[in-house]
């Protein structure tokens, strides 16, 4: 071979090799089928880990059963994909992940679990205009902070905390009461907007108290909370938290009643409090999941695959296909095109009738009240406007 011809002749070969490795990029369409990458973050590690499995399994449930569908939009057979993240439902570690997802150009995102991840994550995806659905964080901040890329399928904190607060003076009767939570965005807020109801329905608050969401020991808070004889203590935090302090209230022998958010209505705080937790009190964003509209098929559907339901699995199926419902009515997967219809969603859901209002809050949300009999959460009432 000539000399001058060497160099071109290793040119050629080169860009041959780059051509065989090159891979589709996210979201891509080739062939007339299109790659569709839903992000979902949860923690997967730690002790919320049952909590980020459940929210997985739903999400996972819902993209099986849509691409189940064969569906065509803008002309392309699509096919979801799942693309899961572990946040260990930390603040900073969400925020690091919200990047990866848009990094990777998900066409949108499930989550994140906890409001504490959820906030600081929601600015991200905001500035990069990915539409986000939170099955799960109820902290009312998320949705009031002008980012129209931001929707929940459950209603918020000043919801679910004012209904308890109310709930414990008429229905409970209680007149004194303990609050403590956990130090997280969740919690304090939850705790927070509980403690303002509960006073304004005539309720006296003996005393605040602060934890965090690592602790297991109790014994100082709950010994001078003992001192102080409430008629009822409130704890804002998660199941991780609340079954150990169930368990040691009553071997304090502290005697008034317990009450709790979703974070503790859990099957994972039955057997954390095991007998200790007979008598106490939680709630649920939403219907029993027997009374919700496709609440029995979808219970069936989902123990079959994987078991019992946590807590928030229907609702991280719903919005996984509230979401996929838009791009169809947008007969688009790019998020600036599909975001005005999800805006405008109107979608007979698992959980409930799914529309949201114009800070993206689940309208016409309702809240349920649970009681612990016989190792078993009993439904009681639920509150609020029904859907």
């Amino acid at each position: 071979m000539p000399r001058q011809l060497i160099p071109l002749v290793l040119s050629l070969i080169t860009l041959g090799l780059v051509s065989c490795g090159k891979t589709s990029a996210p979201n891509s369409a080739t062939s007339g089928e299109m790659t569709v990458l839903i992000g979902a973050s949860n923690p997967m590690t730690g002790p919320q880990a049952h909590l980020g499995k459940d929210n997985e399994n739903g999400t996972r449930l819902a993209i099986e059963d849509a691409n189940a569908q064969g569906m065509t939009i803008g002309g392309k057979k699509v096919k979801f994909e799942l693309v899961s993240e572990d946040d260990a439902a930390d603040p900073k570690t969400g925020t690091i992940v919200a990047q990866k997802f848009v990094d990777q150009k998900v066409s949108g995102v499930i989550g994140h679990l906890n409001s504490g991840t959820t906030i600081p994550a929601s600015r991200i995806y905001s500035e990069a205009g990915i539409p986000q659905i939170s099955p799960s964080a109820t902290n009312p901040k998320y949705t009031h902070q002008g980012f129209k890329t931001a929707f929940r399928v459950i209603p918020n904190d000043t919801q679910q905390g004012g209904e308890l607060g109310r709930y414990v003076a008429s229905k409970i009767g209680a007149k004194t009461a303990a609050v403590m939570d956990d130090t997280t965005q969740y919690g304090q807020g939850l705790a927070n907007q509980f403690e303002e109801a509960a006073k304004a329905a005539g309720v006296m608050i003996l005393t605040h108290e602060h934890t965090d969401d690592k602790a297991t020991d109790f014994q100082a808070i709950l010994t001078n909370i003992k001192a102080k004889k409430p008629d009822i203590i409130f704890y804002g935090g998660m199941d991780a938290q609340s079954g150990p302090m169930m368990k040691q209230i009553r071997s304090l022998g502290i005697p008034a009643k317990f009450i709790t958010g979703d974070g503790g209505c859990s099957t994972e705080f039955l057997s954390l409090a095991g007998t200790s937790g007979e008598g106490a009190y939680c709630s649920l964003p939403g219907m029993p999941i027997e009374k919700m509209p496709r609440g029995e098929d979808f219970k069936k559907h989902f123990n079959a695959k994987y078991g019992e339901i946590q807590d928030y699995a229907p609702y991280c199926y719903d919005a996984v296909m509230v979401m996929i419902d838009a791009m169809k009515r947008a007969d688009s997967t790019v998020p600036a095109k599909y975001l005005p219809e999800l805006a405008k969603s109107n979608f007979d859901g698992v959980t409930a009738h799914i529309s949201f209002d114009d800070n993206g809050d689940l309208k016409g949300g309702v809240i349920t009240v649970y009681q612990l009999r016989s190792g078993k959460w009993v439904a009681l009432e639920t509150l609020g406007a029904k859907p």
